[in-house]
């Protein structure tokens, strides 16, 4: 008799965090997949660092955005902000939990500026220390995603504690980083920096340290993410014409070179490669 085959798993889930962590939390996201196609996933760019905890098994980078660092295998990953997209192997499976951090948050979160991780992968425990090593234990026992998502409500908010009272970031740079998200990446530099009463150049200087990336390559990103998103809203029939318009690109090609420019591939492409991943759930929400 030919044993049976255990059936797929495919979860994906998202929790918002708890409210003192959500003006520097976006939202967390746990998925577990056995049983599925060998694939590649793309760690595209977005206005969110990246944390990754891993519940079972590492994950697997073929490729970071830095072209120059090579793959390997992650327990946890802290990635900051960047310009090209991460290739992730997915050998039939996966599991663990994503923290979408605002670069705002690096500070009181994690210690350091965004900057300081801007374009980079790195091990989670170098940059945190050995309490991310019994954080990972605690979620491989928590018994359900609530519980997962409850311990690390629960890290985090120690370490917003801990930081609170000693951490400030410049309003300029909170100010600047905020009309960036609500204008879609569509509001002018210069009026930026006059808006915020610095010049251009202070203002690129101050915001790349602080964030990762320079005003304009942020509005690149944050245009670019919503982009993707809407994207992924309509897979089957989306109207890449129309959103080019809505979202602030000169006409659809335009469109289609950013999206290459960042993706590496065109929007079909892209759509194509993660359809399946996008009808799972396992897409970061909008």
């Amino acid at each position: 008799m030919v044993p049976d085959t255990p059936d797929p798993v495919d979860e994906a889930l998202h929790a918002a965090p708890a409210p003192p962590l959500r003006s520097l939390v976006g939202w967390y996201s746990g998925y577990r997949q056995r049983g599925v196609a060998h694939g590649r996933h793309l760690g595209l760019p977005s206005p969110w660092l990246t944390l990754i905890l891993t519940l079972d098994e590492p994950l697997s980078i073929a490729a970071h955005p830095d072209p120059h660092a090579a793959g390997g295998d992650y327990a946890t990953l802290l990635g900051g902000l960047h310009l090209a997209p991460a290739h992730i192997d997915v050998p039939g499976r996966q599991s663990g939990i994503q923290v979408a951090l605002s670069p705002l948050g690096a500070r009181l979160l994690l210690g350091l500026p965004a900057g300081e991780l801007a374009g980079v992968d790195v091990h989670a425990d170098d940059v945190l220390g050995a309490e991310v090593t019994a954080v990972h234990e605690r979620l491989r026992t928590a018994p359900d995603w609530p519980s997962r998502f409850g311990v690390v409500d629960a890290w985090l908010l120690h370490r917003l504690a801990r930081h609170t009272d000693r951490v400030t970031l410049a309003p300029e740079i909170v100010r600047a980083w905020r009309r960036l998200l609500v204008d879609g990446g569509r509001v002018r530099i210069d009026a930026l920096a006059a808006e915020v009463g610095w010049s251009d150049r202070h203002l690129r200087n101050r915001f790349r340290q602080e964030i990762g990336l320079t005003p304009k390559a942020a509005a690149r990103v944050v245009r670019f993410d919503r982009a993707r998103r809407r994207i992924a809203a309509r897979p089957h029939r989306p109207d890449l014409a129309g959103l080019a318009a809505d979202l602030g690109y000169a006409d659809q090609s335009h469109l289609d070179r950013e999206f290459t420019a960042l993706a590496s591939c065109a929007p079909s492409v892209w759509l194509a490669r993660e359809f399946r991943n996008i009808q799972a759930g396992h897409l970061p929400p909008g």
